[in-house]
């Protein structure tokens, strides 16, 4: 059973498989759009800002995903972009401690690491942003390390860390946690409390479905309140905005980490996307999630030997999607999608498959199975028209 398939503008005789990097759209989202343009905007105008509720938005926002990922109300906050919300979690937390090593993997999403390196180095103070594999990140909290950053879910193969093994790993060694959710919300049972973690901060427009560059979202655990050092303190996070006080003063708790104008446009998309979510079980998303991951790894190695799996064979040890590794993983990605398979490219040799069980169930599953069958057995995937790299992929 698909829970809530009906819930989504799919495309009609396809399976969509790559929710993992940009979630399809809800059915009411359009009215919704249409609701906020021609009432709000139309109707209102500026009066929105107070009729509307527009300023409070993304903190209701907030209050909404906070479920989601094992979060309280009043803890999140949502506006801006994921790159600029590392970068604000990072300086804050870096105001937390004194030493000089911000630890990261090689299986992090490379914008972290080149938010964390321009951060670093505008700060001119001999800080290190070390990179380790994978395996290595417990064995390398070393003392001088002040800040643990990662990815929970790799993007490429979906390989997933163990967050309250390696929080509590950090916070012995004397660090804090900062993790990267933008492959966990919505994917995974993410328990941010639970787990003791620090800070986190996350995407909406994967396997939350908020849209194309829906905007990203902040967390910080209660514990630091009164000391949230926003490194861009934008006039929506001042304590009174509209007094326009030359001074900065920040508001208090998530709120003080605000930065600019929310886009209520893009924010209202978010909002009808994440009435979807009422009422779902992560618990439940993620059991689904991994018998039809199951399902479909059984299938392709059944019918394709000539692809290795690049995802952790232990469904513990994975977040949502499934990669599986072949030299022209580009070329093959464009000939399931060809023929109504969407699936994803990731370089150098992968091709990724997002489990979403909120609307694919083992129809999609065995259709992608037998697409890639077909695919790979016919060789359909030297047509040189699959080989031409498209802007994105």
């Amino acid at each position: 059973m698909i829970p809530k398939r009906d819930a989504f503008l799919l495309p009609e005789g396809q399976a969509y498989l790559d929710g993992n990097s940009l979630g399809p759209l809800p059915a009411h989202a359009p009215a919704r759009m249409e609701e906020v343009m021609r009432r709000e905007w139309g109707e209102m105008a500026i009066t929105g800002w107070n009729r509307a509720g527009w300023i409070s938005l993304p903190e209701r926002l907030g209050d909404r995903i906070a479920p989601l990922i094992g979060a309280g109300p009043g803890e999140v906050i949502v506006g801006e972009t994921l790159s600029i919300r590392l970068w604000q979690a990072l300086a804050a937390a870096l105001k937390l401690t004194d030493r000089k090593v911000v630890l990261t993997d090689s299986g992090n999403f490379p914008s972290d690491l080149y938010m964390a390196e321009g951060l670093l180095a505008q700060l001119g103070q001999g800080h290190e942003l070390r990179v380790v594999a994978p395996e290595e990140v417990a064995g390398a909290l070393t003392p001088e390390v002040g800040i643990l950053m990662l990815t929970e879910v790799d993007y490429r193969s979906g390989r997933r860390h163990d967050m309250a093994a390696l929080t509590a790993a950090a916070h012995e060694a004397g660090a804090l946690a900062l993790w990267d959710l933008a492959h966990s919300a919505g994917a995974v049972d993410v328990d941010l409390k639970s787990a003791d973690a620090d800070f986190a901060v996350g995407c909406t427009y994967k396997y939350l479905n908020g849209g194309p560059g829906a905007p990203a979202f902040l967390w910080a655990a209660p514990r630091f309140a009164g000391r949230l050092h926003n490194a861009l303190p934008g006039w929506l996070g001042h304590a009174k905005p509209f007094d326009f006080d030359l001074g900065y003063a920040p508001a208090a708790g998530i709120r003080g980490m605000r930065v600019g104008t929310p886009s209520i446009l893009a924010m209202a998309a978010l909002d009808a996307a994440l009435d979807v979510w009422e009422g779902v079980d992560m618990g439940q998303i993620r059991a689904a999630s991994i018998a039809l991951s199951e399902r479909f790894i059984a299938g392709v190695e059944a019918a394709c030997p000539e692809l290795a799996l690049a995802s952790p064979r232990d469904p513990a040890l994975r977040g949502s999607q499934v990669s599986f590794r072949h030299p022209e993983s580009y070329a093959i990605c464009q000939a399931l999608i060809a023929r109504g398979v969407v699936g994803d490219f990731r370089a150098p040799d992968l091709v990724r498959f997002g489990i979403t069980p909120l609307y694919i169930g083992e129809e999609e599953i065995d259709r992608a199975t037998e697409t890639l069958r077909e695919v790979m057995a016919g060789r359909l995937w030297e047509d040189p028209a699959y080989a031409a790299r498209q802007a994105v992929t």
